[in-house]
């Protein structure tokens, strides 16, 4: 079930996407050659903490730390650890925070040191692709207007959208109805929503560089892409209004 949130209710995710905003800013600030993602969690984890909100990754359906971080051929879900970033790596984190029982959530994917220009072109490509995504939505327009937008670009730029892992409604929990694919296909367009003012939701592009088949780690955690080729993550959460989409991460 799809629940619209009232005025109140977004300016308390409001609040929330501010933590998450400043949390990824000093992600980005920190995250450098010989970094360990280790330091950087903990370090997000306790601005977070600071501010009065919660990281709320921790302990979610057992992970294990506070931000996502997940490199290179990385998909999504990458355990913090001693691992150190060496330059050329891309390193995409993610931080969900909960603040006065509400969550916000957000991601981007960080070059650390000189990337090749094949990197960054996939990075420039992902992120693009999710503010064309926020470009397109309008109240009373359908779901399927940010996967086909997302979709379009993507695959139009030559790289894949990874199909296993999508978006989602977001408010008073992490995840919510309804799910937000990066793709278009029949059951989406079967079920297809119907965007309402006051739906929060996170639009997150996830894509690769070689082809979109992913698995998982022994970890039980991160998702890789099979031929472990490059992959980027950026995510903003958002509310439909009556002129569009009002992006609460900012």
């Amino acid at each position: 079930m799809i629940v619209c949130k009232s005025s109140r209710e977004i300016e308390i995710m409001r609040a929330a996407g501010r933590i998450v905003a400043d949390a990824l800013r000093l992600a980005r600030e920190i995250a450098s050659k010989d970094v360990t993602t280790d330091y950087i969690n903990n370090e997000v984890e306790k601005y977070i903490i600071g501010q009065g909100g919660a990281p709320i990754f921790k302990g979610y359906r057992g992970f294990p730390k506070s931000i996502c971080a997940s490199i290179n051929e990385e998909v999504v879900h990458g355990i913090p650890g001693q691992r150190k970033l060496r330059n050329g790596d891309i390193l995409s984190i993610d931080v969900g925070v909960g603040y006065r029982k509400y969550v916000a959530d957000a991601a981007l994917t960080i070059p650390i040191g000189e990337i090749t220009k094949e990197a960054q072109r996939l990075l420039d490509v992902c992120e693009k692709s999710l503010y064309l995504a926020i470009k397109a939505v309008k109240s009373k327009e359908k779901l399927s207007v940010i996967s086909r937008t997302v979709q379009t670009y993507v695959e139009g730029n030559g790289y894949s959208v990874i199909r296993n892992y999508t978006g989602h409604g977001i408010g008073r929990y992490m995840h919510e109805d309804p799910q937000v694919p990066n793709f278009v296909s029949k059951a989406l367009l079967d079920a297809d929503e119907i965007l309402m003012p006051g739906m929060t939701i996170a639009i997150e592009p996830m894509i690769c560089m070689g082809k979109c088949d992913t698995e998982v780690l022994n970890n039980k955690w991160t998702v890789v892409t099979k031929d472990r080729k490059l992959s980027a993550h950026f995510e903003h959460t958002i509310v439909i209004t009556e002129e569009g989409a009002d992006v609460l991460t900012l």
